[in-house]
């Protein structure tokens, strides 16, 4: 497990309110423009958010700062090729990947709260697993990066390209927001970048094992993620 790199001591919210309206009036087409901006205006204060589908966005950002730090939620779930790929991250890319863990292994969550706890209570499972470590983890930061695109479901469609993120209290930059996933796709491949195999068989929005099922070309990106629950998003982009 990386650890994370030294950081200098946060802005106030109200300088990071002004920080993240400054961001607002960029460009949303223009994604290096973006993280460049965030590199410079968030030195030693920036993270990644990164669920290793592929290394893109982090190496996007590592473009403009080198070393820097790549959250991945260890959720204890993920598939074999998603472990691959963080590793890939890790080895080939400028940056510095953090596992972001829960504070219950799988194992004694299944002690406390039953066996299989996101068939019976995916929400709950999600909180646990993703969104308190986060919460956790990103309170060291003061800005941070994540692939969402527009293009990826409904619910996705109004994404900003920077916010301010009331639910962390942190910037949160968005520099893909108008790229599609043939964008993500020719990035990778221009730029050498490690992509997870299973982009390729069928899952073109990949989350924990056991809630992610393969989807048949043309539906909905994101319909493999908890398939045949109301349940479309986790909850750290809600």
């Amino acid at each position: 497990m990386s650890t994370i790199t030294t950081r200098r001591t946060r802005r106030s919210e109200e300088e990071l309110r002004a920080l993240a309206l400054e961001g607002s009036l960029l460009d949303d087409t223009d994604a290096v423009a973006v993280a460049r901006w965030a590199a410079e205006t968030f030195p030693g204060t920036l993270a990644v958010a990164c669920s290793m589908a592929e290394g893109v966005l982090p190496h996007l950002v590592s473009q403009h700062a080198p070393g820097v730090d790549v959250l991945f939620l260890e959720t204890g779930y993920h598939f074999a090729d998603t472990i691959g790929t963080r590793a890939r991250v890790a080895g080939e890319l400028d940056v510095t990947v953090v596992d972001v863990r829960p504070e219950l292994t799988v194992a004694e969550q299944d002690v406390r709260f039953g066996p299989r706890l996101h068939d019976r209570d995916p929400a709950a499972c999600c909180a646990m697993r993703k969104m308190e470590p986060l919460a956790r983890t990103l309170a060291g930061y003061e800005a941070w990066v994540t692939g969402v695109r527009r293009d990826e479901a409904p619910t996705r469609t109004h994404t900003p390209l920077v916010t301010f993120d009331e639910k962390h209290g942190l910037v949160k930059v968005n520099p893909l927001v108008t790229w599609s996933l043939d964008d993500v796709t020719a990035y990778a491949i221009n730029n050498a970048v490690p992509v997870n195999l299973l982009l390729s068989d069928g899952y073109p929005s990949i989350g924990c094992e056991p809630c992610t099922r393969q989807v048949a070309p043309g539906d909905d990106p994101r319909s493999g993620r908890w398939a045949g629950l109301s349940k479309t998003e986790c909850g750290i982009h809600e």
